[in-house]
């Protein structure tokens, strides 16, 4: 069974003080179902200080409880579990309490049990 992978468009800028990285995904099928996975341009330092996630509308919302983890090159999910059950229909916020920091490293950004090729948005903050 073949099928067509997941794909993640990055942006990433510096405002100030303040990363902002967009991630923003198409989920598989067939072998890759509902998966999709994407590795910064750049290493990153600092505290993660937001999460937020933004479901691709009606017709290709993720199935509801989908999860996002970001992991840095040791493999530690630096949103501490935080961008896991993200809802189908509705933009979700994490703040700074729930997540870890970075240190040097670049970010692979994983969204999983999404569905077939359905699409979101999920933006990170960095200080």
């Amino acid at each position: 069974m073949a099928g067509t992978a997941g794909v993640v468009t990055k942006t990433e800028t510096t405002h100030a003080s303040v990363k902002k990285i967009v991630f923003a995904w198409t989920s598989g099928d067939g072998d890759y179902a509902g998966a999709a996975t994407g590795t910064t341009t750049y290493a990153y330092d600092g505290q993660i200080i937001g999460l937020t996630t933004i479901p691709g509308g009606t017709t290709y919302a993720p199935t509801d409880n989908y999860d996002i983890t970001l992991t840095d090159s040791e493999g530690h999910d630096v949103l501490l579990g935080a961008g896991m059950n993200r809802d189908t229909a509705n933009t979700e916020h994490v703040t700074v309490t729930s997540m870890a920091g970075v240190a040097g490293s670049k970010l692979t950004f994983t969204v999983a049990v999404a569905g077939d090729l359905n699409t979101g948005v999920a933006v990170v903050y960095i200080r």
